[in-house]
């Protein structure tokens, strides 16, 4: 399906800010007045965390293209995605059911983003450094 993993991450990156805008949207029209101020805000960390990191996935994927043999840079390329998926889908989770278990597990998403920051910046620092 996907012939690189540039092609994948710049894809992901790409269906990550489109869902970011609708749940941002979904949320701002639909879900005002039925989730209660702290749901509210749990809900638009979710989208503010879920958009920056697709936009580090549009990056990521631009240099994979260039870069296309970079283990650093699959690392953080794959880190994102898994931080996407654990951070910001906990959140979703906790503020439209409540279940507050959920916000245990919120704090591994968290881990999978500074993680794909640092394979970020030391991929930069190799590829970079004359």
């Amino acid at each position: 399906m996907f012939t690189s993993m540039a092609q994948l991450t710049t894809v992901l990156g790409a269906l990550g800010g489109l869902l970011s805008v609708a749940f941002g949207a979904f949320g701002a029209h639909a879900l005002r007045g039925r989730l209660d101020e702290y749901a509210q805000g749990i809900y638009e960390t979710a989208v503010q965390y879920q958009f920056y990191h697709s936009l580090a996935l549009l990056a990521v994927g631009l240099m994979l293209a260039q870069y296309p043999s970079s283990t650093l840079l699959k690392s953080s390329a794959v880190l994102f995605m898994l931080g996407i998926l654990v951070f910001s889908g906990s959140l979703y989770l906790l503020s439209l059911s409540g279940v507050r278990w959920l916000g245990a597990i919120t704090p591994l998403g968290g881990l999978a983003f500074i993680a794909g920051w640092a394979c970020l910046m030391a991929a930069a620092w190799k590829l970079f450094t004359p």
